[in-house]
């Protein structure tokens, strides 16, 4: 788990660059504290910071590797981990006499290549972006996982292509790339896309001159030309007619097969756990493997908004030890602008914040943790998969009253009960569903955003989604539309950036293509069924996580925003607002009465509120330059 960086030059010589390259390296410390260094030729110049978890004193990068014919041939950085490293090291020695002078990952990834080329790519298990530079060909092939677990920007310039781990490095590499102040340019379809969803889709930033290469595509690039892409993995959801024959031993076993894999490191591995089915199963399973197991979890000091107890108490059910940490509404604000300088991107899902403060706590006692993302996208686990069942009596209404239900629903007012009912049923899928957070709606943003362009419509981003999956339940096709939105734009990047701020690795057995196998052949029973969700999954894992966890309603991490809004924080928000330079692309004063009508109630705003706030914090760091976090360096044990 490190952070990378890749300057491709157009024409010139790449070595001139190494400076800005090793500046830029700075970025993205905390996602590499043990190691940093730098290599270059005539047309490529690399920069890598490590964190070391496999092969803790060898495997360092840039590494060169090559077939005893030529000899450092290819040179490649690597962020993330391959589980089936070492079956992968034994094939190529077996069948190809691949030798490698490293106990780790990255010569199976780089040897995988050269034998096996572009195909390597879907070879590997784990979560990985790499680039490798063959230096024979003089081309730069790179890739990305499958499900987006671990970032990969990139920026075109006058003088080349760049990659990196860290948007904010790519901003540093600018003018090594010839661009000009693009920390300015703020892209206005990113950034009305954020404000309804709370995230920005890949592969979009919010800045228009960077973007990101998407999950599960491999790419080539050579000096001057262009970069060339290809998506390698499109996950579908192909059930049956019929329930799969023994579904839930399968998923058991390759649930207990991937968290095996996932597993493996030279460094202390522990496990998130939020008291809920998803970090319960993995905390429980990976106790298997390590008897000493530490489990960590964060809470709030308001009743209804802490899973502390629950947490606890399946700790103590599974048998290992257990870290709380508790945060502070005060604790919560004053970390806010170094988290959002650790997104790159803003990102206003509030549980990122007691992400963080875990993330920090477990930092002090191991280098590696397993959480459980991934299991409600690909078992069905949110409330809303119900929501076609709940609708299908509108299905059964005349297209034209279907569309005057919807107009009716319009002229109620906010806040009235079964008016979001209406609205929806009123709408088809296709246009109603477009990933697991709604914040704005399109007649809310046009009173909020600048430069609104009823044109730049969600459906834009899940057309093509919906296409791929037609003729598949709505079920599934729901869950096809999270995969590719909400799964990598939120989930995966709070996973990623808050742990990797503090140097601490994420592993996500769940998001593993074994599992993702077994899960796509699921029937709509199989998922949803009895009023609950996960049906198959809560079945498989009966006798392995405790029994009352199995029902337990999804937990996460909640946010007691609503009230702290109205009352400790909303002092703070004020001044948010208030010392903002984004007029010009938010109506500030429309914010402060947003925020004003949700102190006094009964509406609540919380949810728009926080999006808001985000951007202004983003804004005033990446844009106006005008707020500076301080950026700790590393103080744990950085090489346990």
């Amino acid at each position: 788990m490190c952070g990378l960086l890749g300057l491709l030059a157009s024409g010139a010589d790449a070595g001139v660059r190494t400076g800005p390259l090793a500046d830029a390296l700075g970025c993205s410390r905390h996602r590499g504290p043990d190691e940093s260094a730098t290599w270059n030729d005539e047309d490529i110049a690399f920069g890598f910071n490590r964190l070391s978890i496999i092969d803790v004193t060898g495997s360092h990068q840039p590494l060169q590797w090559g077939p005893p014919a030529q000899p450092g041939r290819y040179t490649i950085v690597f962020n993330g981990e391959i589980y089936n490293y070492l079956e992968l090291r034994d094939e190529l020695a077996r069948r190809h006499g691949a030798c490698f002078a490293s106990a780790g990952d990255t010569e199976a990834v780089v040897a995988a290549y050269h034998h096996w080329g572009a195909a390597a790519v879907g070879r590997l298990r784990g979560m990985f972006a790499f680039l490798i530079w063959d230096a024979h060909e003089r081309v730069l092939f790179g890739a990305r996982d499958p499900f987006g677990i671990k970032p990969l920007y990139f920026a075109t310039g006058p003088a080349g292509v760049a990659f990196a781990s860290e948007k904010k490095s790519l901003l540093h590499l600018a003018p090594a790339l010839g661009m000009l102040n693009p920390h300015r340019h703020v892209d206005p379809v990113a950034l009305q896309h954020y404000l309804q969803l709370q995230y920005v889709p890949e592969p979009m930033t919010l800045h228009h001159s960077i973007r990101r290469i998407e999950s599960g595509t491999r790419f080539t690039a050579r000096p001057g030309g262009r970069i060339e892409q290809e998506r390698y993995f499109r996950p579908g959801f192909h059930s049956g007619p019929r329930p799969a024959p023994n579904a839930h031993r399968r998923i058991s076993e390759v649930l207990r097969d991937s968290v095996a894999a996932h597993m493996r490191a030279d460094v202390p591995v522990g496990a998130f756990l939020s008291g809920g089915i998803d970090s319960s199963a993995i905390a429980a399973l990976a106790k298997e493997h390590n008897p000493d197991l530490i489990t960590f979890t964060a809470g709030f000091e308001r009743k209804g908004y802490s899973e502390v107890d629950l947490a606890s108490e399946t700790a103590a059910a599974i048998g290992v030890k257990h870290v709380v940490r508790t945060v502070a509404p005060d604790e919560m604000t004053a970390a806010l602008p170094l988290i959002v300088w650790y997104l790159d991107d803003p990102v206003a899902d509030p549980a990122l914040v007691p992400l963080w403060f875990i993330a920090r706590e477990a930092r002090a006692h191991v280098k590696v943790v397993l959480s459980g993302e991934g299991a409600d996208e690909l078992f069905g686990g949110y409330t809303i998969y119900h929501e076609p069942q709940s609708l299908a009596p509108f299905e059964r209404v005349p297209g034209a009253l279907r569309g005057l239900l919807g107009r009716a629903s319009a002229r109620l007012p906010d806040g009235m009960r079964g008016k979001d009912l209406l609205r929806r049923g009123a709408l088809p899928l296709e246009q109603r569903y477009y990933g697991n957070a709604r914040i704005f709606r399109d007649d809310q943003l046009a009173g909020v955003l600048r430069r609104y362009d009823p044109r730049r419509s969600q459906t834009n981003l899940t057309a093509p989604l919906y296409a791929e999956s037609a003729g598949w339940d709505p079920v599934a096709r729901m869950q096809h539309v999270d995969l590719y939105t909400w799964l990598r734009g939120d989930i995966l990047v709070k996973a990623d950036k808050m742990t990797m701020a503090n140097s601490l690795e994420l592993r996500v057995p769940f998001l593993d293509p074994e599992v993702f196998a077994v899960a796509s052949g699921l029937t709509p029973g199989q998922k949803l069924a009895g009023g609950t969700t996960k049906y198959g999954l809560r079945r498989a894992l009966e006798g392995i996580v405790p029994s009352a966890v199995l029902h337990r309603r999804k937990l996460g991490f909640p946010v007691p925003i609503r009230h702290w809004l109205r009352d400790e924080i909303y002092p703070w928000a004020r001044d948010v607002v208030r010392d903002s330079q984004a007029d010009h692309l938010v109506d500030l004063a429309a914010v402060q009465r947003m925020l004003d009508a949700h102190r006094e109630g009964p509406i609540d705003h919380s949810r728009r509120i926080w999006t808001l706030l985000v951007f202004l914090i983003w804004h005033g760091i990446f844009v106006e330059d005008r707020i500076h976090p301080r950026v700790p360096h590393p103080t744990y044990p950085v090489h346990r």
